[in-house]
This record gives structure tokens, C-alpha cells and sequence, in this order.
């Protein structure tokens, strides 16, 4: 290696290493932030703290790694043309594409192993850190319910006025919230003086005993004019026992849906695996409906052929609609007419039902394609990002921590959003999984290429000659014409 690739080699390297640890440690704040209520008042020692981060930071490298590339690209080249030094290698004849020939082979290396970070480290460590979140409640359930405030566990909200015994399981004061299933709110209201939590190991499920309470729950009547009169029901409990499941807890609700997908604890042979056999499973299940409820209408169509005189009503010889409702009286029209309303009323809600179960598995089957994508998407990307701050560096001019970081945060906000949006689309089925989590690769890739080419060939980040000569132009034009009119 020649001493100018090690000198453009050690300054990208010194830049990138101090930028991801900077990086990494705000990403990893915002993480402590977002799980606070899971780590602050319940008791928990430094070394459970320790873990629980330690297992969620491998998570957070899919968004630090690529925009460390993208910061340090500009701030080097940026350095480096701001100093003058990339003039000196151009009029040594050493251009653009040979100066950031080592870094290319570097950043080709970090992206081969990224991606053997997403598709083995990342894995793992959601596994542990899922399991660890359930394992805290199971071991110490008292841990996730907070003296004198509201803690959420799956459809319960709970609140207790002292916790006390062994790891805080005996509670005193409990006032409980259930969410009801309907969608209709907090329709049930469990107060209770004492109580006690438990919990196994071996079980996903939380045991909360209650003694000495009374529980409160709104009826909802189907007319919509009784609902002013606000009925409720009361009873009293000496014993009650409420069973909370584990799997749901999650201590932000707009992360249920990603807390409880295991799509992301699969390796690549896993995922494809599994997409393999959740699609095999989606099609038989479409296949087998649509049996069922062909077969379905075939056999409704046999109600109408008697009636209860036992006269055949339908044969295949010129059978006519209009004579067969004449050859019938009333009451039997009734009859049809009633059988067949049901049958489509039913028929209806079959297919409704199926079509919203149908929608859920195919939403399963687009994450897992996501997920799967989503490990060469971290690779490519930092290729991206590093096509796109070097050019952007070398045309800028400018290094430190000033104009840099205003290109790089734009930019990576582009990236992340476009990404968040393309897989969220994806995931409703609005457009494929693979255009879904490649939309801001494609969307950001003719912008690295632009900007390759520009910064190979000297041309500064915008033209201003293309902008100001047409205005120009017209200008000029608009003079001359006045000065025609004046001479006429």
C-alpha cells in the first residue's frame, strides 16, 4: 500500500471511529429513552440495566453504521480539498477515483461484514432481549408494576398503592383498568384491597390474586338511544384471579406490532424457511375457502327444490323463474326469500372474515420478506452513503463539524424516511416487500452517481452558469426590444 492510501486510509478511519462511538452512544440514549418506563422505579440492579442494553445496542448499528459512513465520508474529503491537499494530488495527476480506491476496498469490507452482523448478531441478541424483558416479569413480576402510577401489561393497566414481601409480590391498594375488546375503551374497573403476583419460569403467563374487591363493568346496550342511561354492573369478590399474558408485554403500544414479530430473531436460511412455509400455508388456506364456500352455495341452492308438500320446484327441463314463483304461494315465497337473504348474509360475513385473516397472514409474510431484505439494505447502504459523502466532501469543501453535518443529517433523513415509509407501505400490501425495503436505495442512487460523477470531473455541486445565463438572456432580450421601440 503506497503512503498516500494509508495517509487517506488513517485520516477516513480516525473520523469514522470518532463519529460512530458519538453516534452510537446518542442512538443508544434515544433507546434508554424509549424503554423508561420498563427501566425507571422498579427496582432493577446495574447488572439486569447493563443487559437490557446490552442486548438491544446490536439493533441500533443498522441506523448508526450508515450515516457514520455518510458523516465521515464529508467531513474527510471535506478536510481534504478545504486544505488544498486533493489540488496538490490532481496536479500530481492523481485523480478522484485512484485517491478513494483503498476506502472503496474498506468500505466493500464493512459492508460484507455488516451483513453478516445483521444476519447473525442482530438475530441473537433480539432473541435474548425479548426473552430477557419476559424473563424480568416471570422472575420478579413485582418489577413491572410501579407503586402510585399506571403500568401496562397487555389489556390491564394497573395501578398499586404499596408493594411489599419477597421482591415486592404482596400488593395493598389495586386498582385495575381492562381494556375491552370491542374497542370500546376501559369498559371494566377492578378495585381490590390486597393482592399478590405470580409468576413461572416455565409459563408465558402472569398471576395476579386478588382478595377482597368489587369489580365494575359498563354494559353496552345495542340500541344506541339506552346507551344515555350508562348501565353498569357491580359485584363483589372475596377471591379473584386474573390471568395477564407475558408475550404482549410491551411498554409503548405503538410497538406492540414490532415487539411481538419473532421475524427479526431469524437468520437468512431461517426467514426464507419459514417464508417458505408460511406461503404454502397462506395459499392452501385460500384454496381450501374457496372449496368451502363454493361447496357452500352448492348445497344452500338445494334448500328451495321441495317444499313442504313435497312437490319438486326446479327441474332442468325449461325451467323458468317467473312460473316457478307463480306456481307457489305466499307464505313458501316468504320462506325462499328469507333462506336466501341468510345464505348471503352469511356468505358475506364469511368472506369478510376470511379476507381480514387473509390480509394478517399476508401482513406476516411481507415482514419476514422485509426483514429478510433488510440485511443486504444495511450492507448496500453504507456502499450508498460512502458514493455519496465523498463525491458531496470533494465538492463542498468544507470539513469540521459545520456544513457537513447539515448535508449528512439531510440526506440520512431522506434515506430513513424513505425507507420507513416504502417497508411500511409494504407491509400493507400496498407494494411489493422487495420495492418496499429498496425504495431508498433506488431514490438515493441516482443521487451517488451524479455526485461521483461531478466530484470526478471538477464540476462544483451546481451550476450557477445554467441558472443565471438564461435569465440573462432573456433580460438582454427585453432591453434590445425596448431600444427597437425607442429608435422607431
Amino acid at each position: 500500500m503506497k503512503i498516500l492510501d494509508k495517509y487517506i486510509l488513517k485520516t477516513f478511519l480516525t473520523t469514522f471511529l470518532s463519529v460512530f462511538v458519538i453516534l452510537f452512544f446518542i442512538f443508544v440514549l434515544q433507546v434508554v429513552w424509549l424503554f423508561i418506563n420498563e427501566l425507571a422505579g422498579k427496582d432493577l440492579d446495574l447488572g439486569s440495566i447493563l443487559k437490557f442494553l446490552i442486548y438491544k445496542m446490536p439493533s441500533v448499528v443498522p441506523l448508526v453504521l450508515p450515516l457514520s459512513v455518510l458523516l465521515s465520508s464529508i467531513m474527510t474529503f471535506g478536510d481534504l480539498s478545504e486544505n488544498y491537499e486533493f489540488a496538490a494530488m490532481k496536479s500530481a495527476g492523481i485523480s478522484l477515483k485512484r485517491a478513494i480506491q483503498s476506502l472503496v476496498i474498506f468500505i466493500i469490507l464493512l459492508s460484507i461484514g455488516a451483513f453478516f452482523f445483521s444476519n447473525n448478531v442482530i438475530p441473537i441478541a433480539e432473541y435474548k432481549f425479548t426473552n430477557f424483558r419476559r424473563n424480568i416479569a416471570q422472575v420478579k413480576p413485582a418489577m413491572i408494576v410501579v407503586e402510585g402510577q399506571f403500568s401496562m401489561i397487555g389489556n390491564y393497566s394497573i395501578k398499586v398503592d404499596q408493594k411489599y414481601g419477597e421482591n415486592g409480590k404482596y400488593l395493598k391498594g389495586i386498582t385495575i383498568h381492562k381494556k375491552s375488546n370491542t374497542g370500546e375503551g376501559n369498559t371494566t374497573v377492578i378495585k381490590a384491597k390486597d393482592g399478590e403476583l405470580l409468576s413461572s419460569e416455565a409459563s408465558n403467563n402472569l398471576q395476579l390474586i386478588l382478595l377482597n374487591g368489587t369489580q365494575y363493568e359498563d354494559i353496552i346496550p345495542k340500541n344506541y338511544e339506552d346507551r344515555n342511561k350508562q348501565p353498569f354492573s357491580k359485584s363483589v369478590f372475596k377471591k379473584y384471579t386474573v390471568n395477564m399474558d407475558l408475550s404482549k408485554l410491551s411498554g409503548n403500544d405503538s410497538q406492540n406490532q414490532e415487539e411481538i414479530s419473532t421475524s427479526k430473531m431469524l437468520t437468512l436460511n431461517e426467514l426464507n424457511f419459514t417464508i417458505d412455509s408460511l406461503d404454502k400455508s397462506y395459499k392452501t388456506e385460500i384454496i381450501s375457502f374457496t372449496e368451502n364456500i363454493n361447496q357452500s352455495g352448492y348445497n344452500n341452492s338445494g334448500v328451495v327444490q321441495s317444499l313442504k308438500k313435497g312437490t319438486v320446484l326446479a327441474s332442468n327441463k325449461g325451467f323458468k323463474e317467473v312460473k316457478f314463483f307463480d306456481k307457489i304461494g305466499n307464505i313458501d315465497k316468504s320462506l325462499i326469500l328469507g333462506i336466501a337473504k341468510s345464505n348471503t348474509s352469511n356468505s358475506i360475513f364469511s368472506i369478510k372474515t376470511a379476507k381480514d385473516d387473509m390480509f394478517m397472514k399476508q401482513k406476516i409474510i411481507n415482514g419476514h420478506w422485509i426483514d429478510l431484505y433488510d440485511k443486504f439494505v444495511m450492507a448496500f447502504a453504507c456502499l450508498l452513503m460512502f458514493f455519496i459523502g465523498a463525491p458531496l466532501g470533494a465538492i463542498i469543501r468544507k470539513g469540521g463539524l459545520g456544513l457537513p453535518i447539515v448535508f449528512a443529517v439531510l440526506i440520512f433523513i431522506t434515506f430513513h424516511f424513505t425507507n420507513t415509509f416504502g417497508k411500511k407501505l409494504a407491509q400493507e400490501n400496498g407494494i411489493t416487500p422487495f420495492l418496499g425495503s429498496w425504495m431508498s436505495t433506488i431514490i438515493l442512487a441516482p443521487l451517488a452517481i451524479l455526485l461521483t460523477y461531478r466530484a470526478s470531473y471538477d464540476i462544483g455541486l451546481i451550476s450557477m452558469d445554467r441558472i443565471l445565463v438564461p435569465i440573462q438572456n432573456i433580460f438582454t432580450r427585453i432591453f434590445k426590444k425596448k431600444e427597437v421601440k425607442d429608435d422607431h
